[in-house]
Formats: structure tokens, C-alpha cells, sequence
């Protein structure tokens, strides 16, 4: 159903000027029944000013009259052909507070492995400005150097099937006019598997690249030999314990 504009100053105006029932008052501007009545007992809405549904063309007279003649009765918004598809959103997508610190990363993803986006189709798919991203693109952002490229799918920033609509339709744009990628581009791009964290290989430090199948020419075997040889004890030796002193040597 649709709503209203400036619901809540609505309904300050309707509890104030009419005797609609705050289920009523409720249904028409969105709201919960007992905001409502906390907005009739002074508790909500304090200090905001009522907003005329009718002088705003929202609502006529007839169809006030006729909800508070009859309890039941449900107040329909006045049909308004100037508002037809405002509904619709526009501009930059609303971005949370709480992703917003994500949004750097994700324009860096965009940037570096969909160039064929325009400036225009990032604003929408993360809610970013174009100085942002030109910023970025052109590597003078403040922040520059702690910023990692991050999947906008995988921060929420923006759902698949809008990444995957806005990309056929870049590359439609630059096919028709001739400056699509080419194979050997397409290849630098990654999936959205591996940007999500997919198996990177295994690779050795750079300090000891090369050394893996290094080893000391003929010394090994030699080196055991020796350890063996330092392991074995003459039984002679261990067993040649000293003489026991004479009884001469004793009286002595």
C-alpha cells in the first residue's frame, strides 16, 4: 500500500484535526498503533509539526468524513498521476552505516577486475560518489595503501544479479562501439570463487626460492658414517677396568 509523504507529521495532523482512530491513523501513514497513540499522549513525535494531508493533495475531505462516520473504513491515498513510478529509486544506491568503511574495497575490486564499468554503474552497485571512485581508479585516494580489493557480492554491498546485468550490459556498450575486451584482458579477470578466498598455490619464501631441491654434493652419506663410527665402543675398553690394589699396597 502505498504511503503517504511526511508520515509521521501526517498522522500528528490527523490526531490533532480529526476523530480517526488511531488503527486508522496507523494503516494510512505506516504506523504502529501505539506510536500513534504515544503521538496523541505528547510521548512521540514531540515539537513536529502536523503536515495537511489535504491542503498537500494526499487525502480529500469526503474521505475523512467518511472513515470517521465508519470505524472500518480504511483511508486511501488520492490518486496522484505526478507521482507515478516515484517509487522507483534513483540515484547512488543507500549505503549502511556500518558497511560504509567497505565500500573503498569494493571500488577497488570493480575497478581492477571490471574496467569495462563506468563510473556511473559502481556509483549504483556500491552507493559511492564519482570523486570517490575516480580517486581510486586513479590511485589518489588517502587511504590507497591499506586498501584491499574485496568482492562488493561478498560484502553485500550489491547482489549478483546486479553485478552480472551491469557487466553485460558495459560490455554490450563496448562491443557496439567497438572497444570490448579482448581475450588476453579476460584473462587477467577472476571469477567471483577465487576473489571470494578460492585455493591459492603454495609457495615457497622468496629468500629460499630456488633452494627446494638443493643439496650437499657426496657429504651426507660420509656425515652418517662418521656418526656411526663415534656411536661404537670397544668392549675392550669398556670392560678394562682398573686393578684392584694389592694387599702389599695396602700395608703401605
Amino acid at each position: 500500500m502505498a504511503l503517504p509523504i511526511m508520515a509521521k507529521a501526517t498522522a500528528v495532523w490527523l490526531v490533532d484535526n480529526t476523530t480517526l482512530t488511531f488503527p486508522q491513523i496507523a494503516e494510512f501513514c505506516g504506523l504502529h498503533e501505539l506510536e500513534v497513540q504515544g503521538i496523541a499522549d505528547g510521548d512521540v513525535a514531540a515539537g513536529v509539526k502536523g503536515f495537511d494531508p489535504i491542503a498537500n493533495n494526499q487525502l480529500t475531505q469526503e474521505e475523512i468524513d467518511k472513515a470517521q462516520d465508519d470505524r472500518k473504513y480504511r483511508l486511501k491515498l488520492k490518486y496522484n498521476a505526478a507521482a507515478e513510478g516515484e517509487e522507483v529509486r534513483r540515484g547512488p544506491r543507500y549505503t549502511p552505516l556500518s558497511k560504509r568503511q567497505d565500500r573503498p574495497a569494493s571500488i577497488l575490486w570493480l575497478v581492477k577486475f571490471h574496467p569495462e564499468l563506468s563510473d556511473g554503474q559502481v556509483s549504483k552497485l556500491v552507493g559511492t560518489t564519482k570523486p570517490t571512485i575516480n580517486a581510486i581508479r586513479e590511485r589518489t585516494h588517502w587511504n590507497i595503501q591499506n586498501i584491499q580489493p574485496i568482492d562488493p557480492v561478498a560484502l553485500g554491498l550489491c547482489k549478483q544479479s546486479e553485478l552480472d546485468a551491469a557487466v553485460q550490459k558495459a560490455n554490450a556498450k563496448r562491443l557496439k562501439e567497438g572497444t570490448a575486451l579482448t581475450d588476453e584482458e579476460r584473462r587477467k579477470l577472476v571469477s567471483t570463487e577465487q576473489s571470494l578466498g578460492g585455493e591459492l598455490e603454495t609457495a615457497l619464501p622468496t629468500a629460499i626460492s630456488g633452494l627446494e631441491t638443493f643439496t650437499l654434493s657426496g657429504n651426507d652419506q660420509n656425515d652418517d658414517e662418521e656418526e656411526d663410527d663415534n656411536l661404537l665402543v670397544d668392549a675392550d675398553s669398556l670392560f678394562n677396568l682398573p686393578d684392584a690394589p694389592s694387599a702389599d699396597e695396602d700395608d703401605d
